[in-house]
């Protein structure tokens, strides 16, 4: 469990430093804006769209580390995926953040996101580790006003 933790850490800081597709999608009308105003998280999420499979996506935003790190994360696994595995992907997430799932469980699912399972240990954190997933939802769902975590 202890070598978990420092591969998280390592990972959150390497994610937070230098965030995957951190930036702006220019002519996708597919984009949301979220906002977790517990701690002051801000994003905003393009994905671009051949028929149903993800193609890019990208983010843009401030935060925390985990919130910055989960973010690039995401983007990165939903890359070529359906819009449904998509949002699979992120009821998988959900669970295991909220400690409704063990990583083991999760584990083929998620992939790299498995080191998120740690944030379940602390509630106030869930939302950082969840907001880009919401926002990306309502990115899909063209969803005009900001999506919140409250």
């Amino acid at each position: 469990m202890a070598d978990l933790k420092e591969l998280y850490q390592s990972v959150i800081l390497d994610h937070n430093r230098s965030p995957r597709n951190f930036r702006e999608i220019n002519d996708t009308p597919h984009h949301a804006e979220g906002h977790n105003p517990l701690c002051g998280d801000n994003i905003t999420v393009w994905v671009e769209l051949d028929g149903d499979v993800i193609s890019d996506a990208s983010f843009l935003g401030n935060g925390c580390a985990i919130s910055k790190a989960s973010a690039s994360l995401m983007t990165q696994a939903v890359k070529g995926k359906r819009v449904s595995e998509a949002k699979q992907l992120f009821r998988s997430f959900q669970k295991m953040v909220t400690g409704q799932a063990s990583p083991q469980e999760s584990k083929d699912i998620l992939g790299k996101l498995i080191l998120f399972a740690g944030v379940s240990e602390f509630p106030v954190r869930v939302k950082c580790a969840s907001l880009s997933w919401h926002t990306l939802n309502a990115a899909f769902e063209d969803v005009p006003e900001a999506v919140t975590t409250e």
